[in-house]
């Protein structure tokens, strides 16, 4: 059944990305002058998840590294580097210059002086769930060098420019913004058409089955590859070269299940903590979390920290938000609630 599991994994990049022929040119022509040696302003690509932010900042990188082979690329995902420290280190790391930093005792200072001596090519850094950095300086860090171009990949513009301390914001005051929307059904299917002419035997899936689980998927391209994935291996598992219906049914809910789980297990050990208080209390007013949380934890960050946790939470389905302003209630969304 599986010819080529590579082309079902989730952080797999296509050599054309389906459906997003617009925004795809967007950031190329935001990137233009750096094949020039010029530097360019920062790029927002923002938009719901499983829209393809990331698959459309990884093949227009790859394609102007193609193009000009002398520029560096660095794609650091800030749900695990969200410390301005760490992320500086990761960025510095990728480019060959950390080999003798000690990460716990080096100053942050010796750090920024190393990246304002790279002599090296032209680097475009794309600052993945950018709403995740801690500490915004690092956008400023590396928005006053010009051998550094910055993408910052977000689901939601407004709440990352929230969070942003003024001195950075105005500089991103002349960023080019991407927009993503989400797919549509019939999207998802030809999506999921590429992946299986790609990766599985001839003739394994149905033109119902594309639709059936693009449907399911509802306009999250990650949850309809995890469910033609989990289909996939259901069928290759019971030895046949055609996808049937039960192997489609029931991947469904594990589909979504996968989802949902990447997205628990992403989480950092304070953010799962805010959303296990929810998990137990059911329903929580911002005030009566916040004080809870403080409870739970050693280091308790700010109340716009959570709240921007919150925001994110909300984003991938584990938290649902109710009513506005001092009505607002958090909630955890029931596991089978994400599922069919």
């Amino acid at each position: 059944m599986i010819t080529d599991a590579r082309v079902l994994r989730e952080g797999f990049v296509p050599n054309d990305v389906v459906h997003r022929d617009h925004e795809v040119n967007s950031l190329s022509r935001v990137l233009r002058p750096i094949t020039d040696g010029e530097p360019t302003e920062p790029a927002l690509v923002t938009g719901p998840s499983g829209t393809g932010k990331t698959t459309i900042t990884k093949f227009v990188v790859s394609r102007l590294r193609e193009t000009v082979r002398d520029v560096a690329a660095v794609h650091l995902n800030c749900w695990q580097s969200y410390s301005r420290f760490k992320a500086t280190y990761e960025i510095l790391g990728a480019l060959g210059e950390s080999v003798d930093v000690r990460r716990r005792s080096t100053p942050h200072d010796e750090l920024l002086d190393r990246l304002a001596a790279y002599d090296g090519p032209p680097v475009i850094v794309t600052l993945d769930e950018a709403d995740q950095l801690e500490d915004s300086r690092l956008v400023y860090d590396l928005y006053r060098l010009p051998t550094f171009s910055i993408v910052l990949v977000t689901n939601d513009e407004a709440e990352l420019l929230a969070g942003l301390d003024e001195r950075v914001r105005s500089r991103l005051h002349t960023a080019e913004t991407v927009h993503v929307d989400a797919y549509h059904t019939a999207e998802l299917v030809d999506i999921l058409a590429a992946r299986v002419e790609h990766g599985l035997v001839r003739d394994a899936v149905t033109d119902a089955h594309l639709h059936r689980m693009a449907d399911a998927g509802g306009g999250d391209a990650r949850v309809a590859l995890s469910i033609l994935r989990s289909a996939a291996r259901r069928a290759d598992r019971a030895g046949v070269d055609r996808l049937a219906d039960d192997h489609v049914e029931a991947a469904i809910p594990e589909g979504h299940r996968d989802v949902r789980t990447k997205n628990l297990n992403a989480l950092r050990p304070q953010q799962r903590t805010v959303y296990e208080i929810l998990v137990e209390a059911g329903e929580l007013a911002p005030k009566e979390l916040y004080d809870r949380y403080r409870e739970r934890v050693e280091d308790p960050r700010t109340k716009r920290t959570v709240r921007s946790w919150l925001q994110k939470l909300t984003h991938y389905d584990l938290v649902a938000a109710s009513g506005e302003g001092p009505s607002r209630t958090y909630a955890a969304v029931p596991a089978h609630s994400t599922t069919e």
